[in-house]
Order: structure tokens, then sequence, then C-alpha cells
């Protein structure tokens, strides 16, 4: 696996939903007990493989990040041997952030408890609107009131980093049911909020369903106008917007995501997870059956390898380094390649700096105001060809 991490963070992928909401197009399947029991098997196994692999150095985890799917529509105890499998295989680093995806209408206090008891730290509930059309537009299983409900039964179980996972630009909603929403959200006081606009993906119900007409997209001024109202009431309220889409109190930033936005070594278990440790970067299968086997005959389930030439490491590590609000810092790029950042990308920086996408502040490269709704433009500049 190579020499380089010496400290990761830990993705878990559990792949199972009550039902499929109708803009996802993660891989998923339809929650069977018996099929969770097999996967709980298999990616057991799979920790027990990289541990072997792995030198001891390796597996001290500094984040672990359950998500899915729907973690949390698993059994409890499915949940805690997946955790204490985890704590056997790897070593916990003192002060682990171990953050678990939850939906509404898929825990209880006692399942919350069993979750904080194994050393869940960090909830993420999945509420995406207030609104309980939109919530049924979107296919989502709960209504508002299961969400604020969830939130209280953390509270109740210990939970205090609780991060709301927030949607807008949705067919429909209106600049006055996103601030209604925001209103509603910011009562509930979570230490973290996450808020993205609706990609509509191809080949799912709601893709289908615009294509049809049946349903009509959020055009672009309103839902520029809906990440403005985020950003302005979030800043009002105390919270830091520290990445293009999250949104922190003091001392609550995500520090599994930070890995991926500092592009630091993580390892992806379970279907269709992604790993990058040194200069390789791999994923599993994305089939359930055959993942279960490869693990039962003995083997990684890896679908897929890449060697990371040094151009792309760099390339990587500066538009992620974009995704966050105080930018990429020059110093940290240029002692881990050896090179300032304008001996390769000069090219990049000036054209977007004379657009007024970038610019170059306490020694970091970051996003202008103008630049951050256009930040994938942005990113563009810096793939390789």
């Amino acid at each position: 696996m190579g020499s380089e991490p010496v400290v990761i963070s830990l993705y878990i992928h559990v792949p199972f939903c009550i039902r499929k909401c109708r803009y996802c197009d993660f891989v998923s399947y339809t929650y069977d007990p018996e099929a969770a029991r097999r996967y709980r098997v298999a990616l057991l196994q799979e920790m027990a493989l990289y541990h072997e692999r792995l030198t001891q150095q390796e597996r001290r985890l500094k984040t672990i990040f359950i998500g899915g799917g729907t973690p949390t529509c698993l059994p409890e105890e499915d949940l805690a041997a997946i955790l204490e499998g985890c704590s056997r295989y790897f070593q916990w680093l003192s002060g682990v952030e171990v953050t678990v995806e939850a939906n509404p209408g898929t825990v209880d206090l006692s399942k919350l408890k069993t979750l904080r008891y194994a050393g869940v730290n960090r909830l993420s509930l999945g509420v995406q609107t207030c609104s309980d059309h939109l919530l049924s537009l979107l296919g989502r299983l709960h209504d508002f009131t299961q969400a604020v409900e969830a939130v209280q039964l953390a509270r109740r179980a210990g939970f205090d980093n609780l991060n709301l996972d927030l949607i807008f630009a949705i067919p429909g909603q209106t600049m006055a049911d996103w601030q209604h929403c925001l209103d509603k959200i910011l009562a509930l006081q979570p230490e973290h909020i996450s808020a993205y606009s609706l990609q509509i993906e191809e080949d799912t119900p709601l893709a289908r369903a615009v294509a049809e007409g049946r349903v009509f997209p959020c055009d672009e001024e309103t839902e520029l106008a809906m990440y403005r109202e985020v950003i302005n009431s979030l800043a009002a309220r105390g919270y830091e917007h520290y990445e293009i889409s999250n949104f922190a109190r003091p001392g609550y930033r995500c520090r599994h995501n930070l890995t991926y936005w500092h592009n630091e070594p993580y390892l992806g278990l379970g279907l269709a997870a992604h790993s990058c440790l040194g200069d390789e970067r791999f994923y599993n299968t994305g089939s359930l059956e055959e993942y279960e086997a490869l693990l039962l005959a003995g083997g990684l389930p890896v679908a897929g390898r890449e060697h990371l030439s040094r151009t792309t490491m760099m390339a990587e590590t500066v538009f992620l380094g974009l995704r966050l609000i105080e930018g990429l810092d020059l110093e940290k790029f240029a002692a881990r390649f050896g090179k300032n950042i304008e001996e390769v990308f000069g090219k990049q920086i000036k054209k977007l700096s004379s657009l007024g996408l970038v610019e170059i502040c306490s020694n970091h490269l970051r996003l202008t105001s103008r630049g951050l709704p256009l930040a994938n433009a942005v990113f563009r500049e810096f793939v390789l060809p």
C-alpha cells in the first residue's frame, strides 16, 4: 500500500435504503435483513484483510465516516458489530471523529444510544427540506415532524455534534419556502449544516419526470439567490462558511471531509467505495454479489486501480483545496510537491485572476465571491486533458 500514509481516514459504505429517493443515483439496494447480514460478514472480512495488509502505522485512524445508502436502516446490532470490527482491526487515535449518516424515520432512542456507546460522536441527519410536499417530490420517506423528532432523540442520546443535510433548488421550491426552511433548521441549533443545490442526475425517476415535462427544474437565477441566502442567513447566526456547501459553528468543521479537501489519504470499505493511499487510487466493485463472492474467496473486492502521477496529484490538490473558503495553503503545497504553485499552474491562475474568479490572499489561493457559484468552471481549468 506504500509508506506515505501514516494516519488515514476511513469511509465505510452501507448500500441499503428502505426505498431509493427519486433524485439518487448512488449504488444502493432495498434493505433486506438477510442481505444485510451477509454484507456485514463480508465487510468485517474486508476489514480483516486490510488489517493484514496495512502496516500498524497505516491502520491509525483520525476520522471514520459510515455513509450510504442509509446506515441506520440496519438493526442496531449490525451497526454495533461494524463499529466493533472497526475498533478491532484499526487503531482509533485520541479524539477520533466518528460520523454516522442517518435518516429521520430510521432511528429511535435505543439505536442512537447504541451508536453513541459504540463511539459515534457525530451524527449526520438527512433532513433535505422542511416542506412535506417537497419531501414527497424527492421521494423521501419522512416528514419534517419526524426530522425534528430525530434531532430531539439525538440530543437525548448524548450527541452534541449534529449535522443537518439540506437540499435547495428543488422543482417547485420558492424563495419563501427556502427562507422558512432555514429559519426552522436554525431553530434546531445544529452544530453543522450542509446545503447542496439539487443535481438532477440521468436515469433517475426525477430526471424522467423533468424530461416528460411533469416537473420543472429551478431556474439558475433562483438557485443562485437561494445559495446567497443560505450563506447570509447562516453567517448572521454565527456559522462559519468554510467550504462551498458546508457551514459550521466554530470548532465543528467536519474533519473527515477535510481529509478529502486537503487531498489526504483515505481508505474506503464496502460496496463501490473509493480509496486513495499514497500515489494509488482504487475502488471496489459496485455489484453486491461480486463483492460478497470475492471476500468469501479470501480476496479484496477491488475492481480498478490507478497510479497517480505527480502532476495529477498537484492538480487534484489545487481544485480540492479551492473548495475551501480559505482556499489552498500555498506554503503546504510547495512543501508537499517541492514547487511553487505558479511554476505549475501560473497560466491558469493568471487567467482566472483576470476574470475575477480567484485571488491570492494570506498565502492562500481561493475563490472570490464571484468565483464561488462558478466553482466547477474554475476547477475545470486545473483538470488535465
